[in-house]
């Protein structure tokens, strides 16, 4: 769980600077929050929260 808040923190900073610097217009990032949200509440949400622990772990063990 600490580990999904962490990159939901992460991301919504990437999201924010892109915003930021110009890089990024609204719709897009409403459309990189949306495309978040929705893919959540689907089956590939498991696997991909595993990947994202097994690449954190990865990285700490190094």
């Amino acid at each position: 769980m600490v580990i999904s808040v962490s990159l939901v923190a992460l991301f919504g900073l990437v999201l924010f600077f892109l915003l930021r610097s110009k890089t990024l217009g609204w719709g897009a990032a409403f459309a990189a929050v949306m495309f978040g949200f929705f893919l959540a509440s689907t089956g590939a949400a498991a696997p991909i929260n595993q990947l994202a622990t097994a690449v954190v772990q990865a990285i700490h063990s190094m």
